[in-house]
């Protein structure tokens, strides 16, 4: 059963984006300039289009939070567009619209089927709330899940692997470090592979003068999980899939692996499954992590390893054939302000919807209305797990 759940409102060049978190402990205690540090490298990266030039997005907390600490009742947040006094013509609640419709509907986008099913002539209706500039508040409400992941030792981080084919050596990605290597925050494409990321750069310029697109893979690493988050016993509840979920909630996430991934498929279980060795300190421990840190739906230890492929974004600055919806005629689709490659702000959507996965795994398994209490559980949870093996 789950115990948070949040819910995003607005449109990419409405008045402003907002967000209810609902769930999460009274006492956690808040950095402002934390939920903006997320904020902003969600707008950053190399391709990136105009609108991120124009928007400055800060969140504001109305409800939920007093003096820097939650207080138990929902979070309440807001993003303002800036972007929106450009737009009053076309976005405002009453009057009548100025400008034509858009009739154009892009191939890959939600234009064409949410004009079909929600009986609407002007796609604008559609791709407004559609765009991923709703992603804003994801990453908002993923800050605050991330903070008290962080509290009580949980550690949520991305990384680029893969950018228009060009892919990163594996042999260069120590995990460990993610989220904290200075290679990987110098990088415009959030790369911990300098010349992997130099090659990825050279892809997206190419794509840029072609007018085209380019989508990737991000990896998500979470280290610091307790064992046994999750459960095997429903199937709405086992965590991988929950996981999985989250992430293809994003949109363009074409694809989500954990661990070894779709390789499972190419491989004998003898090359697949993480054998079990006694440690030294009469604890249980694998050599291996290719099951990703999950294991019959829960955590089982091991650094969680999820990655989430993009596929390129819909709007070409050199556009693809479609239809005119008005008089059915073949035309070129319509351009909106866009990106040539979002892979790295999609990586900080991607930490966002993992941690309110784990928070909410978290906050149902070791239910309590304050951290105080909630740490309690979970530390008994613990030190019952760790006295298992000493007394075996």
């Amino acid at each position: 059963m789950s115990t948070l759940r949040f819910m995003t409102a607005g449109e990419s060049h409405g008045p402003c984006l907002t967000a209810i978190l609902e769930g999460l402990p009274a006492g956690l205690k808040l950095d402002a300039e934390g939920i903006s540090k997320d904020l902003a490298r969600r707008q950053q990266g190399y391709g990136r289009g105009g609108r991120m030039k124009i928007e400055q997005d800060r969140a504001e907390i109305l409800s939920g939070v007093r003096f820097g600490e939650t207080i138990g009742g929902p979070i309440t947040l807001r993003v303002i567009n800036r972007d929106f006094q450009n737009w009053l013509g076309r976005m405002a609640a009453f009057g009548a619209p100025e400008g034509e419709k858009v009739t154009a509907a892009r191939p890959g986008h939600a234009d064409l089927t949410g004009v079909m099913k929600y009986d609407r002539k002007d796609v604008r209706d559609i791709l407004e709330r559609s765009s991923a500039r709703e992603t804003t508040m994801r990453v908002a409400v993923g800050t605050l899940c991330k903070a008290f992941l962080k509290e009580i030792g949980i550690e949520v981080v991305s990384h680029v692997t893969t950018i228009g084919g060009v892919s990163v050596d594996p042999e260069r990605i120590d995990r460990k470090t993610i989220g904290k290597n200075a290679v990987q925050e110098a990088s415009e494409v959030s790369c911990c592979d300098p010349e992997a990321a130099e090659k990825m750069k050279a892809r997206i310029r190419e794509a840029q003068a072609a007018g085209d697109t380019l989508g990737g893979i991000f990896e998500i690493v979470v280290r610091g999980l307790p064992t046994g988050l999750g459960t095997h016993t429903q199937w709405d509840r086992r965590l991988d899939g929950r996981l999985a979920g989250a992430l293809m909630s994003i949109q363009a996430i074409k694809g989500v692996e954990i661990g070894a991934g779709f390789a499972c498929a190419h491989l004998p279980g003898s090359e697949i499954h993480d054998e079990l060795y006694m440690g030294a300190d009469g604890r249980p421990y694998r050599k291996t992590n290719r099951a990703g840190g999950l294991e019959g739906g829960m955590t089982n230890g091991e650094p969680l390893i999820v990655r989430a492929a993009m596929k390129p974004i819909p709007t070409l600055m050199a556009p693809l054939q479609t239809i005119d919806l008005a008089t059915g005629e073949a035309v070129s689709a319509s351009k909106e302000r866009s990106d040539t490659c979002a892979v790295p702000a999609a990586s900080v959507v991607g930490e966002a919807m993992t941690a309110f996965v784990l928070a909410d795994a978290v906050c149902s398994q070791f239910s309590a209305d304050n951290m105080t209490d909630l740490q309690a559980s979970l530390n008994a949870y613990r030190a019952r797990l760790a006295e298992v093996w000493q007394n075996a």
